[in-house]
């Protein structure tokens, strides 16, 4: 799949996707939340009203209020690609919470996922 069809992707439809992976793993909607609030900077209340309507999901980044500037400390292989290697800057943020939502889901411990 090309990045332009990853970016047109609705964003609902991708958080629901991660939600899945992670809770079939025994995590918890919430902790996939905290996540992506962590990477992005949305409030929860503003990432419910986002999951209301469609918005593409290069656009969810790129209207992120405050990317966390510890996000560079996202490191490793998802979908065979090294994170850190990414040179397309949309594509290297979808790909950091895609690796988040990945440790999430191997049990990894919040704090560890949340580079504190």
């Amino acid at each position: 799949m090309g990045n332009d069809k990853v970016y047109q992707m609705d964003f609902a439809k991708v958080y629901w996707l991660l939600v899945n992976k992670a809770v079939k793993k025994g995590r918890k909607k919430e902790e996939v939340d905290e996540v992506i609030q962590w990477l992005t900077g949305y409030r929860q209340e503003e990432l419910e009203k986002l999951l209301e309507n469609p918005l593409p999901y290069g656009e969810f980044f790129q209207q992120a209020p405050h990317l966390n500037p510890n996000r560079n400390l996202v490191k490793g292989v998802v979908c065979g690609v090294r994170v850190e290697d990414i040179e397309e800057p949309l594509m290297q943020e979808i790909r950091r919470l895609d690796k988040l939502v990945d440790e999430l889901a191997k049990g990894k411990a919040m704090d560890k996922i949340l580079r504190q």
